[in-house]
């Protein structure tokens, strides 16, 4: 099993504790705000189930069917969390207007405040691991799972210091308000997790950082060649997909000009593991003088 898939199935164990534990603490105060708060956890372990099995689907090898791959799963999972925040935050809207037509008094109950400050602490733990881990292995889900949560521990950090204002000024009307906000922010990490899905289905290139090292690569490992140009990149989960012309000299034989790809794909690989690189040949009347320089 892949460290990824091991992440994946911890965020459905994490997701589903802290989805318990604000429940409970919404039991023990009859806070809408806190039980907008739970409704979003709901959410959390559904997108965590999702990001499991795109994960799954992600890793397997190419077939002739999809002969580039499955990788574009995670960015499938991405949207469909996406949707899934969006619809959390018309659940907890729904909620909040009931709440503002007829505001009910809050049970001053601190232990049902400190079990959800609990679930907030795991959750951002989870939080840096999803992020940090999903970064290094490269996987849209991961992160993606991450962001939401990120949006969750800020949400519940604000809502657990309103519901205490609430309780102890007596004003009501604060605990729906407070839901209202939260379903704003967490429409906003919808938002924000969609575009980015939509970003890799389509085709988006790696940031230019990343851009710049392979240039790099390129110029410092094309020893015996005259220039390369017309370099493409994307990005498809874990995978890196690199293509470029290599221009060189007319009498290189075929072999030496092999061995040239050759050297500059291992180095790309030390970059990108699972890069997937495509380099065309071609002789030096071909030259565009606008490449990249071979040093």
């Amino acid at each position: 099993m892949s460290h990824a898939m091991k992440i994946a199935i911890g965020s459905i164990v994490v997701g589903f504790v802290v989805l318990g534990l604000k429940m409970i603490a919404w039991r023990m105060t009859g806070s809408i705000a806190l039980l907008s708060d739970a409704l979003e956890s709901t959410v959390n372990v559904a997108t965590a189930i999702a990001a499991l099995v795109a994960i799954r689907v992600a890793q397997r090898p190419a077939d002739a069917n999809h002969p580039y791959g499955h990788h574009k799963a995670e960015f499938l999972s991405a949207v469909l969390e996406g949707v899934m925040i969006i619809m959390a935050a018309l659940l907890i809207f729904r909620e909040a207007y009931f709440g503002l037509i007829s505001p009910q008094p809050l049970e001053a109950r601190m232990e049902g405040l400190a079990v959800n400050a609990g679930a907030g602490v795991l959750n951002a733990i989870w939080c840096w691991v999803l992020i940090t881990r999903g970064k290094r292995l490269h996987s849209p889900a991961l992160v993606a799972d991450g962001r939401h949560l990120l949006s969750d521990v800020i949400s519940s950090a604000g809502v657990l210091i309103g519901v205490i204002v609430a309780m102890l000024s007596g004003w009501s009307i604060l605990d729906p308000l407070l839901a209202s906000a939260v379903a704003l922010t967490i429409l906003w990490s919808g938002w924000k997790v969609m575009t980015a899905a939509l970003s890799g289905l389509l085709d988006e290139a790696v940031p230019d950082e990343t851009l710049a090292q392979i240039r790099e690569i390129i110029s410092t490992e094309a020893v015996g060649a005259v220039e390369a140009h017309d370099l493409r990149t994307r990005r498809a989960g874990s995978a890196t997909f690199i293509d470029f012309h290599l221009v060189v000299p007319g009498d290189l034989t075929v072999t030496a000009a092999h061995e040239i790809c050759d050297g500059i794909e291992a180095s790309l690989k030390t970059l990108a593991p699972e890069c997937v690189v495509t380099i065309h040949v071609e002789p030096e009347h071909k030259a565009k003088h606008s490449g990249i320089v071979v040093l």
